[in-house]
C-alpha cells in the first residue's frame, strides 16, 4: 500500500512550494523583476494554482503552445479559455479581463508615439519580429500629425506569404475615420528585400489610398535587425 502511494506521488507534477524557492514565478518576479520571468511564468502567477497532473507552469506552457505565442492569447475565446483543464471560468474571465488591459494599455502607449521616417516604425516591431516564424501584417494608424492612434494586426500567413487585400486595410483606416497609415510586415528569413508580391500588393494600396482620399505613408519590411521601406525604393515608381 505504501509503496503504490509512493509510486502514485512520484508521477505526481512537482508542486510550486516543492520547487526552490527563487525558481517559484511570485518569489521570483521579488527577488529579480518581473522583466526576468518567462512568458509562462508571469502566466502561472494569474493562474495561481494547478491540478493533480500539473501544476500552474505547466498549464500555463500548454496554453502558450495552443496560442502559439502570448500574443494568441487576445484571440482565443472565454469559451474556449473555460474549456482549458485547470482553468475553468473564473480564470477564464481574469485572463481576458488582463488581454484586454494589456491591449489598452498598449493602444495609450501609441498615441504618444510620433512616426517622423522607417526606422521609428522599425524600432517598434524589430525585436517582436525576430522570434516569429510566421508573417504578420500590421496596420499603423495615424492622425494628422503622424503620431500612431492605433494599431491593428491584420493578418497572418505562413513562412513566406500572407493573404489581404488592400480593401481589408483600407476598411480599417475608414472605421477609425483616419486619413493616414502604414503597413508593416515581417520576413521569417529574416532579409528585408520587398519581393514583386510586396511591390506590386504595395502599388495597389498606393492606388485604392488615393482614390479614397487616404495618405499610405509607408510600407515597412522588418527582416533580422533589418528593415526595408518600399516607399523610398524606385521599384514602385515604374
Amino acid at each position: 500500500m505504501n509503496g503504490a502511494k509512493r509510486s502514485e506521488r512520484k508521477n505526481m507534477p512537482l508542486r510550486m512550494k516543492e520547487m526552490p524557492e527563487l525558481e517559484r514565478p511570485y518569489e521570483k518576479l521579488e527577488q529579480y523583476g518581473e522583466s526576468k520571468l518567462s512568458n509562462a511564468e508571469l502566466l502561472a502567477i494569474i493562474i495561481k494554482s494547478g491540478t493533480k497532473e500539473e501544476n500552474s507552469i505547466q498549464i500555463a506552457n500548454r496554453i502558450l503552445l495552443m496560442t502559439k505565442s502570448v500574443k494568441g492569447l487576445q484571440d482565443i475565446s472565454l469559451d474556449e479559455l473555460k474549456n482549458i483543464k485547470g482553468i475553468g471560468k473564473v480564470k477564464a474571465v481574469q485572463l481576458k479581463a488582463i488581454c484586454e488591459l494589456a491591449k489598452r494599455m498598449n493602444e495609450a502607449t501609441n498615441i504618444k508615439i510620433q512616426i517622423k521616417e522607417p526606422k521609428d516604425v522599425a524600432g517598434l516591431f524589430m525585436e517582436k519580429f525576430k522570434i516569429e516564424n510566421k508573417e504578420y501584417l500590421k496596420l499603423i494608424i495615424l492622425n494628422t500629425k503622424n503620431y500612431i492612434t492605433k494599431i491593428i494586426d491584420i493578418a497572418q500567413g505562413d513562412a513566406d506569404r500572407i493573404f489581404v487585400s488592400p480593401n481589408q486595410i483600407l476598411l480599417e483606416v475608414i472605421k477609425a475615420q483616419a486619413k493616414k497609415l502604414i503597413i508593416v510586415h515581417n520576413h521569417p528569413s529574416g532579409d528585408p528585400t520587398p519581393s514583386k508580391m510586396d511591390i506590386e500588393f504595395t502599388r495597389k494600396l498606393l492606388k485604392q489610398s488615393e482614390v479614397l482620399e487616404l495618405k499610405l505613408l509607408d510600407h515597412i519590411i522588418i527582416g533580422y535587425d533589418k528593415y526595408e521601406s518600399i516607399l523610398s525604393r524606385k521599384e514602385l515608381e515604374r
